[in-house]
C-alpha cells in the first residue's frame, strides 16, 4: 500500500496501523470524516496484528457490548472483501466451546441463553454429537459442547489491510515510517501530533497504538493501564486427517484451543499462569518481535492441551510460537477520551481478541469522535474507569500474570475475585474489618468487604453456579439492617469537594436534578450526555454558598472531576478537591441507626430537625462529622463521612455502643440484596450511558423547567412526549425460594424473549431472588403491561415464574425511609 505523505493538517490523527487504528479509520471514513491521517511507526500490522491467531467467536462476551462487538467484526470480515477488493480471509467454518466440569457446563449453558437473546444461535452438542464433528478430539471427559456455526478464523493481517484499503479509497492518508512522539497541547486541550517527521496540527489524537499505548499515553500525562504479555501457540507438521474446515475448539478448563492451519494444527494456549514483559517499557523496534519460548513454564500447560487430540503425540512441531500481547486490569479495553486530556482518545488493550472486535471496536470508537457520544454501553471499557495506580510497574507485574487465564474462563463464575496486586487501596478501618472475619474483595483496587465470618470457620467460596456457603452470613447482615441496624464502611465511594463562585451554576448544567438548593440539602441525581444518556448517578450536597459534596461510585471516580472541569465555561471559577482519602465513609442503617447515633452524639436526629435528604455538622463520639441522611438499602439511616484519622474511633464507638441494639457489620453482598429489593440502580451494574433517566426508572431526578435546563434535556424531550419507553429498566422478583439468579439470565414473556436480568441478588426480607431486568415491549413497557403477568426468567433447571414491576418491591410507599 502506498505510504501518502505527512500533511500539516488534519482534523484527526490515529497513531497505530494495526487491525484497532485502522478499523478506526475505515469507519471515520464511512461517517464521512475523511480529513484523518493515519501514523504508523513502522508498518501496519506492526506490533501484535502480524500474530494473532484470528479466531472469530463470541465465546465468553457475556454483556452487549462485547456480544455486539464480536457480531459485528464477523459480519464486516464477512463482507469486507466484496468492497475493497482485499480478502480478510474470514471463514465461517464455526467454533465450539467445550466443558469438562458441571461447573463450566453450567457457565456455557447461561451463555448460550443470553446470546440467544441477541439472535446468536448456540447449540448445545452431546459429546457423541462433538466426536462426530471432530474426529481427531479427545471426548470421553467432555460433557457438553456450544457450537456457534457461522462463526470460525480470519487472517489478521488480511483484516487491517482489508480496512485501511477501504479507508485510503474515501480519502484517509496512511503515513509508515513516521514516529509519533507526543501530543503538542494548549492548557487540557490537543492542538498537534507532534513527530519525528514534523507537526501535524489537530483536533483529536487517537491512541491507536497497541502494546505501545501506555508509555506513549504517559508522555501526556494519560493514564493507560495495560501489559505485554507473553502469548504462546504451536504449529504442528502434517495432521493426518486433518480437515481444513473443521470447526475452531476452545477448552477453557483446559486453557487452549485448537483449530487448522494448512494440513496441520495450530493450539494456542492461555496459560493461568502467565508471564509480563517489556515491563520497563516496550522498545521502540518491537514492530514484528517473536520472544524466545518458556519451556519449563509453559511444559505444565501445554501438556494438557496436547493431550486433548491425541494424534499430536505422533506429530512432529513446527514452531512453538511466543509473541507479546497487551492486557488490561480487567481484561477490558481501554476506550474513549482520556479523562486528563480533551482531544486525546484512547483505543487499546484489546486482550488478545482485537481481531475478534476490532471492526466493532472501529466503528464504537469512530461514532464516539464524530457524535460526542458512544453509541453502545462502555461503562466496563472507557479508559477514565482505571485507576492511575494500575500503570505501576509492581501492579503490572502483578496482575499480568493471570490475565490469560482469567480472559480464557477463570472469572466465568460469580465467586471469583482477582488473586493478584491485592491490598492497594485499604479503608483506615481495614484492619478492623480484617478482624471481624472480612471476606475481601476488590473494586477499582478498593479492598471491601463482601461479607463477615466474624469468629466462625469462614466459608469457601467455589467455581460454580451453587448457592455460596456463606448465604447464611449474608442473610443475617441483611436481616440486621432490616430489624435493627447495620454498620457499612463504603470508604471506596469517590468524595469530591466543589467549590467557587461558580460551583452551583456548574453543578446545576450537568445535573438532572435542582441541585443548587439551600444550604444543608442531599440531591439525588444523574448527569447525561448530550444524546440524554446517564454518565453519572450520584449525590450532590450543598455544604456552603460556595461548597458542595459530591459523592459517586468508584467506577466513575476519574469522570466525575473530568465532567466538572469540561462544564466550566470561560471565566467561571470551580475547583475540585478529590476528599477520598482523606475520608471514611460509614452508612449506619436500620430501624435502630437513630437510636444507636442518639447514644453517640447531642446532635437533634429527629425527623423535624435532621429530615431524609439533610446534611448536618455533628460530633459522633470525639469525632467531627458530616453527616447525611440518605439510605442505599431503603431503611432509616445516615451516611457518616468522617476524616480519616478518626474513623478507628467511630468505628469502635458504633459497635460498642450497639452491641445490646443488635449492631453489625454489614458487608457488600448484603448491601446488593437490601438495594434490590429497594430497586435502587448501580451506575455501571444496572444503568449506563445507554439507558435515559426514562428509561431508567428514574423520571422522577428531573427538573423538567430549571431555570438554564442541563445537558441532556433537549434529547430526552421528545422522548417524554412519546410516552412509556420501549426499554426500560424494571424490577423483577422470584417467589421461590429455592432459586438463585445471578445476572444475564433471560427474562420471557408467554415464552418468547423480551429481555435479561441485569443484576440480581436473594432477597432475604421478601424470601426469593429480586433483581433488575432491562425488558423490552414495543407498544412501551408500562405498568399495565408488567401487572398482566405472564413472565418467567430462564434457570438451568428451567423458567421459573417472575413479577415485573415499576414500584419497589420493598417499602414502595417509602415509610421506612423516611419515618423510621
Amino acid at each position: 500500500m502506498a505510504t501518502a505523505a505527512l500533511p500539516d493538517r488534519a482534523q484527526v490523527v490515529i497513531v497505530g496501523g494495526g487491525v484497532i487504528g485502522c478499523s478506526i479509520a475505515y469507519h471515520l471514513a464511512h461517517l464521512g470524516w475523511t480529513d484523518v491521517v493515519l501514523l504508523e511507526r513502522d508498518r501496519l500490522t506492526a506490533g501484535t496484528t502480524w500474530h494473532a491467531a484470528g479466531l472469530i467467536t463470541c465465546a465468553g462476551m457475556t454483556d452487549e457490548t462485547s456480544l455486539w462487538m464480536s457480531r459485528y467484526s464477523r459480519d464486516l470480515y464477512a463482507r469486507l472483501e466484496e468492497e475493497t477488493g482485499h480478502s480478510t480471509g474470514f471463514r465461517a467454518t464455526g467454533h465450539v466451546s467445550i466443558a469438562t466440569t458441571p461447573g463450566r457446563v453450567e457457565a456455557l449453558r447461561r451463555e448460550s441463553e443470553f446470546f440467544k437473546g441477541f439472535g446468536v444461535d448456540d447449540v448445545e452438542l452431546s459429546p457423541g454429537e462433538l466426536a462426530a464433528m471432530w474426529p481427531l478430539l479427545e471426548t470421553s471427559d467432555v460433557l457438553a459442547g456450544f457450537y456457534v456455526a457461522d462463526e470460525g478464523r480470519a487472517d489478521p493481517v488480511g483484516v487491517a489491510t482489508s480496512l485501511a484499503k477501504g479507508a485510503t479509497a474515501k480519502g484517509v492518508r496512511i503515513v509508515q515510517g513516521v514516529c509519533f512522539e507526543r501530543a503538542e497541547t494548549d492548557g487540557r486541550r490537543v492542538t498537534a501530533a507532534i513527530t519525528d517527521r514534523g507537526r501535524i496540527e489537530t483536533e483529536i489524537v487517537v491512541n491507536a497504538a497497541g502494546m505501545w499505548a501506555r508509555q506513549l499515553g504517559a508522555r501526556n500525562g494519560v493514564s493507560i493501564p495495560l501489559q505485554a504479555t507473553e502469548h504462546y501457540y504451536l504449529l504442528t507438521d502434517t495432521v493426518p486427517g486433518m480437515d481444513r474446515d473443521l470447526a475452531v475448539i476452545e477448552d477453557p478448563d483446559g486453557y487452549g484451543y485448537y483449530r487448522p492451519e494448512g494440513d496441520g494444527m495450530l493450539v494456542g494456549v492461555f496459560e493461568p499462569v502467565a508471564a509480563p514483559w517489556a515491563l520497563d517499557g516496550v522498545p521502540d523496534d518491537a514492530s514484528f518481535t517473536t520472544l524466545p519460548p518458556d519451556w519449563d513454564r509453559l511444559g505444565p500447560f501445554l501438556e494438557p492441551a496436547l493431550a486433548r487430540i491425541p494424534s499430536l503425540a505422533e506429530v512432529g512441531m513446527r514452531q512453538l510460537f511466543c509473541g507479546p500481547e497487551s492486557f488490561t486490569p480487567d481484561v477490558h479495553p481501554m476506550l474513549g477520551p482520556a479523562p486528563e486530556l480533551d482531544g486525546y482518545v484512547v483505543a487499546a488493550g484489546l486482550n488478545s481478541i482485537g481481531i475478534l472486535t476490532g471492526g466493532g471496536v472501529g466503528a464504537v470508537v469512530a461514532r464516539w469522535i464524530v457524535d460526542g457520544v458512544p453509541p453502545v454501553d462502555v461503562a466496563g471499557y472507557t479508559v477514565e474507569r482505571a485507576a492511575p495506580h494500575e500503570t505501576s510497574r509492581r501492579f503490572r507485574a502483578e496482575r499480568a500474570v493471570e490475565q490469560l487465564g482469567v480472559l480464557f474462563g477463570d472469572a466465568a463464575y460469580p465467586s471469583w475475585t482477582p488473586a493478584t496486586a491485592r491490598g492497594v487501596r485499604r479503608s483506615a478501618l481495614h484492619d478492623r474489618h480484617v478482624a471481624h472475619g472480612a471476606h475481601l474483595h476488590v473494586s477499582a483496587g478498593w479492598e471491601y468487604a463482601a461479607w463477615y465470618a466474624g469468629d466462625g470457620p469462614p466459608p469457601r467460596p467455589h467455581p460454580d453456579f451453587s448457592r455460596p456457603e456463606a448465604f447464611p452470613l449474608v442473610a443475617a447482615e441483611h436481616r440486621a439492617v432490616r430489624e435493627a441496624v447495620g454498620v457499612l464502611d463504603l470508604s471506596l465511594m469517590a468524595e469530591l469537594l466543589v467549590q467557587g463562585p461558580a460551583a452551583a451554576a456548574v453543578l446545576e448544567r450537568l445535573s438532572t436534578a435542582r441541585v443548587a438548593r439551600e444550604v444543608g440539602r442531599v440531591v439525588y441525581t444523574q448527569w447525561l450526555d448530550t444524546a440524554g444518556g446517564i454518565v453519572a448517578d450520584l449525590t450532590v450536597t450543598r455544604l456552603g454558598d460556595e461548597e458542595f459534596l459530591v459523592v459517586a461510585s468508584d467506577v466513575i471516580h476519574r469522570r466525575v472531576p473530568a465532567m466538572i472541569r469540561r462544564a466550566a465555561r470561560p471565566g467561571e471559577v470551580v475547583t475540585v478537591a478529590d476528599v477520598t482519602s482523606g475520608t471514611t465513609l460509614l452508612s449506619v442503617q436500620g430501624p435502630r441507626s437513630r437510636e444507636l447515633l442518639a447514644r453517640l452524639s447531642d446532635a437533634d436526629l429527629s425527623d423535624a430537625a435532621f429530615p431524609y435528604l439533610a446534611a448536618r455538622r455533628i460530633d459522633v463520639g470525639y469525632a467531627p462529622v458530616t453527616a447525611l441522611r440518605v439510605t442505599y438499602v431503603g431503611e432509616l439511616g445516615w451516611e457518616l463521612h468522617i476524616p480519616a484519622e478518626y474513623s478507628v474511633g467511630v468505628f469502635d464507638d458504633l459497635l460498642a455502643a450497639g452491641a445490646d441494639l443488635g449492631v453489625r457489620l454489614v458487608g457488600l453482598d448484603a448491601m446488593g440484596s437490601l438495594r434490590l429489593e429497594k430497586g435502587y440502580r448501580d451506575m455501571g451494574v444496572d444503568i449506563d450511558n445507554t439507558d435515559t433517566p426514562l428509561a431508567a426508572g428514574l423520571g422522577f431526578t428531573v427538573a423538567w423547567d430549571k431555570p438554564g435546563g442541563f445537558v441532556g434535556r433537549d434529547a430526552l424531550l421528545p422522548l417524554r412526549s412519546a410516552g412509556a419507553p420501549p426499554d426500560r429498566v424494571v424490577s423483577l422478583v422470584v417467589d421461590d425460594p429455592t432459586v438463585d439468579l445471578w445476572g444475564n439470565e433471560p427474562v420471557l414473556a408467554a415464552g418468547e424473549w423480551v429481555g435479561y436480568v441485569r443484576a440480581a441478588a436473594f432477597g432475604h426480607t421478601l424470601g426469593g431472588p429480586v433483581g433488575l431486568a432491562q425488558v423490552h415491549h414495543e407498544d412501551g413497557v408500562t405498568g399495565a403491561w408488567l401487572e398482566a403477568g405472564g413472565f418467567s426468567v430462564w434457570t438451568p433447571r428451567g423458567a421459573v415464574p417472575a413479577r415485573l414491576q415499576l414500584a419497589a418491591p420493598y417499602d414502595p410507599e417509602r415509610k421506612r425511609v423516611l419515618g423510621g
